[in-house]
């Protein structure tokens, strides 16, 4: 499926893509498979891993591979691609109860999945306060976190929302990443659980032109993401300066919403808010990620949303692998911690 959105009135004449979908031919599923299945653990020696993967994943045929290149270096290329059809590894130990890593995985394929879709958009990033800095994330329902606005939830709606980071600055829209790689390696046991994407470009286009108007404007605050807010801040509110919602250029705009809360500053901006979560329902792109799927997500052209589903906590719940990924990493050299030269504060 591609969906286009006719941005008309609200900027320059332009018809854009805003959904993709790209499947591996079966050769091409197993000859990565059989040069991933050969990968040690990817996170021992990171840029080595790294280095490997290019070579791996440079042997795509071109046409796909230049599409895979373009959904990360291009403007008006989709916010969201399905990339189906990759290799799985052969067995999977139980989903961690704690929200992973799994002690128990001895095959690594699904990383260099990961990592090496994550290699054609950027650079993957790691944030102390997210998983502990660890390059790949473990998404995986958590018994008490089920019903809050984070990774760990299942009983409750995951609002649309941006993948931000508290920043001393008083912005959280700027060091976080460019992308997010999602990769399924088990469904949930019902195979329900949908990930919603809405592109900014649908969004503004289906906006009331008094409404883009508002969020356009600077009042809004962020709160910080919820791991942050748990684990550093003693659960209070730690909100960023003042910004928009919606910003940037009228053809190609950007949007940041904060998953753990965005406080209004006025009553026509909670209005305006409302309108928002519901605008991006309403034009989203629903997937049921299944094993050997992937989305590619851009964390600048749109927002990402998840449904409920039910966790059993029986080592079979639903487990996804994610990346945080920058172009480049010097915009945020700012943030960068001694130990590691890709682990940010």
């Amino acid at each position: 499926m591609t969906a286009t959105t006719d941005l008309g009135a609200t900027a320059a004449a332009v018809t854009v893509p805003t959904f993709r979908e790209i499947a591996l031919p079966d050769e091409v599923r197993d000859s990565l498979g059989e040069q991933l299945g050969r990968l040690a653990d990817p996170n021992v020696d990171i840029d080595r891993s790294m280095a490997r993967l290019h070579q791996i994943f440079a042997t795509i045929p071109t046409e796909l591979l230049q599409q895979l290149l373009d959904f990360g270096r291009h403007n008006d290329t989709p916010g969201v691609a399905l990339v189906s059809n990759l290799p799985v590894d052969a067995e999977l130990p139980p989903t961690p109860s704690d929200g992973g890593p799994s002690t128990e995985k001895t095959s690594f394929v699904a990383e260099g999945v990961l990592l090496g879709l994550s290699g054609l958009l950027g650079e993957p990033m790691g944030v102390l306060t997210e998983k502990a800095g660890q390059l790949v994330h473990d998404v995986i329902p958590v018994a008490g976190g089920s019903k809050t606005q984070t990774n760990q939830g299942s009983e409750v709606f995951l609002n649309f929302h941006s993948d931000i980071m508290h920043d001393v600055i008083g912005r959280y829209d700027i060091a976080n990443p460019d992308f997010l790689v999602l990769s399924c390696l088990r469904q949930d046991h019902d195979g329900l659980a949908g990930t919603y994407y809405a592109d900014a470009r649908d969004i503004s286009a289906a906006l009331p032109a008094e409404t883009l108007e508002t969020l356009r404007s600077p009042l809004f605050r962020l709160n910080a993401p919820g791991s942050y807010v748990r684990n550093v801040a003693g659960g209070q509110d730690v909100l960023s300066e003042p910004v928009p919602m919606i910003s940037g250029h009228d053809t190609f705009p950007e949007i940041a919403i904060s998953a753990n809360g965005v406080h209004a500053l006025t009553s026509g901006a909670r209005e305006a808010l409302e309108t928002l979560q519901a605008t991006c329902k309403r034009v989203s792109h629903e997937v049921l990620l299944a094993p050997g799927q992937a989305m590619l997500i851009n964390n600048r052209k749109g927002v990402h949303a998840r449904s409920t589903f039910t966790a059993r906590y029986d080592g079979a719940d639903r487990w996804l692998q994610r990346t945080y990924v920058r172009r480049s990493l010097w915009n945020v050299r700012y943030r960068v911690t001694d130990e590691n030269r890709r682990v940010h504060y």
